[in-house]
């Protein structure tokens, strides 16, 4: 906020448009990721669990999509960040987050789109064509900086990154698809084949639950599925088995451990990711009632919207509520005098 000030100078007057120090110091100041932040060693941690996964993925599990397109991926990635990020520092008249602080800020700064270019080349099948998956990416970093809400007195992003740029990449190229389940354990021996969801789930809830905290969430999530599996089956006769047998595969286990939980994108309090998870759950079971494919991705991004607008609902009425108290003196005639 600027404010026109007179300022002395010699023995003249000159007006000069000053910004006061502690706003000036407030669009200066990079804020420093401690090593110690239990976000931070989430974000590490996901990043570090999801780079193991693509190395052994393309050595030992059977992914199918060409082995340089996590690093396509990545640089893309890295790139519209950092580019957003910049148009961003300059509209706002700040420092760029990830200066200031060496390379330990830039790194910092690049773990989410880190974890999300990865996600979205993991989970996406687009034969031999790599633009729709760099789309995605650019969608799933680049929506951070335009789907917004007022949160907590933040402006924060409420969509799930990677989750809608997967989303947004299966609606405009129908001809690209989700990663096929088998490719997660299709050239794993039949032996160890079964560890492999257990690895994963093991390392997973570990993580949330000692980091992300987001246990809740996911028992919300797996509590609520159940319950539409049981709802469709007794109701509309759905075979039980084929709907609780995909909890057993390794894509329903990543998506429980390393999508929904997106600390940023998901409530803080545990009941409200209980119902975050089990509405997530709701809209799934809907979704599967009228047909709809690829029902994961669009139940998480319904939800995430649906939160988002609801902090806007709650944001104009609160500022509605705060112009109604400012007039109300005035109205009555009680108002203050000013000179």
């Amino acid at each position: 906020m600027t404010a026109q000030q007179e300022v002395r100078v010699g023995n003249g007057l000159s007006t000069a448009t000053l910004t006061p120090p502690v706003d000036q110091a407030a669009r200066n100041a990079v804020h420093r990721v401690d090593s110690a932040d239990p976000r931070y060693k989430a974000l590490r941690n996901f990043a570090i669990s999801m780079s193991i996964f693509n190395i052994l993925g393309y050595t030992v599990l059977g992914f199918e999509q060409p082995r340089t397109w996590p690093l396509f991926a990545l640089a893309v990635g890295y790139a519209t960040e950092i580019v957003i990020e910049l148009i961003s520092a300059w509209a706002y008249r700040r420092r760029p987050e990830f200066t200031g602080n060496g390379m330990w800020g830039l790194y910092t700064f690049l773990l989410p789109t880190h974890i999300t270019a990865l996600a979205c080349n993991m989970l996406l099948y687009a034969n031999s064509r790599f633009w729709p998956i760099a789309f995605a990416v650019v969608v799933a970093v680049g929506q951070k900086a335009v789907l917004r809400a007022p949160i907590r007195g933040r402006m924060r992003h409420f969509m799930n990154p990677s989750n809608l740029g997967i989303t947004a990449a299966l609606l405009v190229f129908p001809w690209v698809n989700v990663a096929p389940p088998y490719h997660f354990t299709e050239e794993v021996p039949d032996v160890f084949r079964l560890m492999i969801p257990f690895i994963i789930l093991t390392a997973g809830t570990t993580l949330n639950a000692m980091l992300t905290k987001k246990v809740p969430l996911i028992l919300g999530w797996v509590g609520g599925f159940v319950i539409q599996a049981l709802v469709r089956h007794f109701v509309w006769d759905v075979a039980l088995w084929a709907s609780l047998g995909i909890m057993t595969g390794v894509a329903f286990v990543l998506f429980t451990n390393y999508m929904i939980t997106d600390p940023a994108t998901t409530p803080v309090a545990g009941w409200a990711q209980f119902m975050f998870g089990a509405s997530v759950a709701a809209v799934y079971g809907a979704l599967m009632f009228f047909n709809v494919v690829y029902t994961l991705f669009f139940a998480v991004c319904i939800v995430c919207l649906g939160r988002g607008v609801l902090w806007w609902v709650k944001s104009v009425r609160e500022r509605s509520r705060q112009r109604q108290e400012a007039l109300a003196p005035v109205a009555l005639g009680t108002a203050p005098a000013t000179a």
